[in-house]
This record gives structure tokens, sequence and C-alpha cells, in this order.
């Protein structure tokens, strides 16, 4: 199963939120938001690999997180992680949905920013 659907299916089981599918034009991208309060906090999508410097041709599945910007300076320094792309930069990461961050590691950030943002 790719990372992105074991995410997601996570996400349900830990929080009952489904994914929100808002733009016609970008039908593969997902928004998590908050059950009372409608916010979002978590954002799935397929996002070019040249758009985020990595090397190589073609998509990948990334999520965005709001996060602590302390920790998202730390963060950027590792292996799957990136500044946020089209968010706010020092409040917001994206975290390679690719392998490269293991399961229990992107739910933590998942779980902050889900608390964060309520």
């Amino acid at each position: 199963m790719p990372m992105r659907d074991r995410v997601l299916d996570a996400i349900m089981d830990a929080y009952g939120v489904a994914p929100d599918y808002p733009w016609a034009k970008s039908p593969e991208n997902a928004v998590l938001r908050h059950p009372h309060n409608r916010k979002w906090f978590a954002l799935v999508m397929p996002v070019s690999r040249r758009a985020l410097g990595l090397p190589g041709e073609g998509m990948v599945d990334v999520m965005n997180v709001k996060c602590d910007p302390l920790l998202t300076a730390h963060l950027r320094q590792e292996t799957g992680f990136r500044p946020a792309y089209h968010m706010n930069k020092d409040k917001w990461l994206t975290v390679l949905l690719d392998g490269s961050v293991p399961l229990d590691k992107v739910m933590g950030l998942v779980a902050m920013s889900y608390d964060l943002t309520f």
C-alpha cells in the first residue's frame, strides 16, 4: 500500500477524519480538517520533484503539516523533510510520503499539527 494511503488510513483511525477533495482541478489533493472548526491540519498532494528541489523527474506525494517553528527548522535538515510547499515556511512543514519518513514519525507530526490547529 502506498505511504499516502497508509497515512490517510491512519488519520481516519486516529481522528475519524476522512479527506476532503475541494479542488476540481486538483482532484488528488486531500485536505484533512478538524471536525469542529474545519481548520486544516494536513494537506496531502502530489508535487513535482523539481518544484521541491529534489533530483529526478516526476511527482512525489507529500503532506504539509503545521509544526512548531523550532522543530520545523531542525527537521528540514533531515532526509524526508522540505520547507512547506505553498504555505508559511516558518509554521508549516512538507513531509515526503515516499517512505523516507517512517509512518510513526509522520503520525507524530500529524498529532502535533492537529493540536496546533485546534
